[in-house]
């Protein structure tokens, strides 16, 4: 039985709704945890090094921003970023976290990748790469110059939590959890903050070509390229109460560093060496110091598995058995992944074991729908124009465009089988993602000191 003509009209605008809704994956927070109780100190805690009247932030120091605003991709865009986390130096906060910073976009790289994506879709936007060189501090005496190496990996952060432990659930208790998620995020897409931004993405996204932006809470990370002198930070108490990381009922130290190389589930083999900087010291709950900045994280990777074809994607975990210190001593640990700042775009989920893996976005919703869609055009009961542009509206505007004005049902109905395809392709036969990791990842751990004496490096 055929529909009314209303019914037809509004199915053409339906299906690229339906689409984009469906391909929004879902976000995570790196919850704060709540302080601990005091309690007293489960080991000897280590001297605080001494401190130069002048605070120097040496070379090499690793910065992570944030965006918290859009802004117009063009060559020469002054931006203003927020400082992601706070920067020690000796032991003693020097920076605090949403330091403003002040940069410039110096260059656009085409990016290639995307814009092939891109094209093939229907979309021929020029996609670019922006590079950005930050140069100014701005501190609460004043704005202060930096040297630093320009940043060209920016990219919207996701920030990883890993969930409590839960009970074992059955494959049916997991499926009908995911599905209720995937609900939420849908429905989340209309009613959180930004609907409106959000629509006109959608409409550009139909465009042949639109225009490009920087994405609010886009990050980046750089480095120091000479020592930068600070003012003279006032004496007083060496760590706030808000920078106790210690859970001192439960004897966790909550470590927070960078790793000191890239790790991917495509190269990482069960057995491979990790190492983390740790950036902040952890006190215990005396205000005690128990791990100085600087030390280093030592674990290896417990599980590593590549990406496969038809969609299975790579899986990554790695645990900490040994922390060094500063001046040499090592002592034993038991620690796991807890958090982590990772490019959006991945779409990873962190397990309550610190296993890392993409999310699964197959939908086999996309597909069927856009085949029924192609399939319109061959009705030979119909109107043709409002089949032929039925037909061809998963290809974007273009498509549309095309099988209007040809008014052709079987070029209309091959638009339409070639948009079903490159879905079916990406939903089921492209092959999986694998968890990327580049150096200078933020990274939590949660790390239980073992009882076991300190060694020296000659010792063992």
């Amino acid at each position: 039985m055929l529909s009314s003509p209303s019914s037809r009209r509004s199915t053409c605008f339906l299906g690229p709704a339906v689409l984009a809704v469906g391909s929004l994956a879902c976000a995570q927070t790196l919850v704060q945890r709540p302080a601990s109780k005091a309690g007293p100190p489960a080991d000897k805690p280590v001297p605080v090094s001494p401190i130069s009247a002048n605070t120097i932030l040496p070379q090499g120091t690793s910065l992570q921003v944030e965006i918290n605003r859009n802004y117009p991709m063009r060559a020469g865009e002054a931006i203003e970023a927020l400082l992601m986390h706070p920067v020690f130096v000796a032991g003693r906060l020097a920076v605090p976290a949403n330091t403003p910073l002040r940069g410039r976009v110096i260059s656009l790289e085409p990016d290639t990748k995307t814009r092939w994506h891109g094209r093939l879709r229907g979309d021929f936007t020029p996609f670019h790469k922006v590079q950005v060189q930050f140069n100014q501090l701005i501190l609460p005496s004043g704005p202060l110059d930096i040297a630093a190496t320009p940043a060209a990996n920016g990219a919207p952060v996701l920030l990883l939590s890993a969930p409590g432990v839960k009970p074992k659930q059955s494959f049916i208790a997991r499926e009908w959890e995911q599905a209720k998620g995937q609900v939420h995020d849908r429905i989340a897409y209309f009613t959180d903050p930004g609907v409106g931004d959000r629509a006109l993405q959608l409409l550009y996204h139909q465009l042949p070509y639109h225009p490009e932006r920087i994405n609010a809470h886009t990050s980046w990370s750089f480095e120091l390229n000479a020592p930068l002198d600070l003012p003279e930070i006032p004496t007083g108490i060496r760590v706030p109460a808000t920078l106790t990381n210690a859970k001192c009922d439960l004897q966790i130290w909550s470590v927070h560093g960078v790793l000191g190389a890239g790790l991917t589930s495509a190269r990482a083999k069960p057995g491979d060496t990790v190492e983390a900087l740790v950036v902040e010291p952890v006190f215990d709950c005396d205000k005690q110091l128990v791990v100085p900045q600087d030390s280093t994280l030592i674990g290896k990777v417990s599980v590593a598995k590549p990406a496969k074809s038809f969609g299975r994607n790579g899986k990554l975990r790695f645990t900490f058995q040994q922390v060094r210190f500063p001046d040499g001593f090592n002592r034993p640990v038991e620690g796991a992944l807890a958090g982590a700042a990772t490019e959006k775009t991945q779409n990873l989920s962190l397990d309550a074991e610190g296993k890392i893996t993409p999310r699964n976005q197959a939908s086999a919703i996309a597909p069927l729908l856009l085949t029924m869609l192609a399939g319109r055009a061959l009705d030979q009961d119909g109107n043709l124009t409002l089949q032929t542009g039925v037909a061809s509206n998963a290809f974007g505007l273009v498509g549309r465009i095309v099988g209007l004005a040809l008014g052709n049902r079987n070029i209309a109905a091959g638009i339409g089988f070639y948009a079903a395809g490159l879905s079916f392709y990406d939903n089921f036969l492209h092959s999986g993602r694998d968890v990327v990791l580049p150096k200078d990842t933020r990274i939590e751990i949660e790390t239980t000191p073992m009882r076991a004496p300190i060694l020296k490096p000659d010792e063992q």
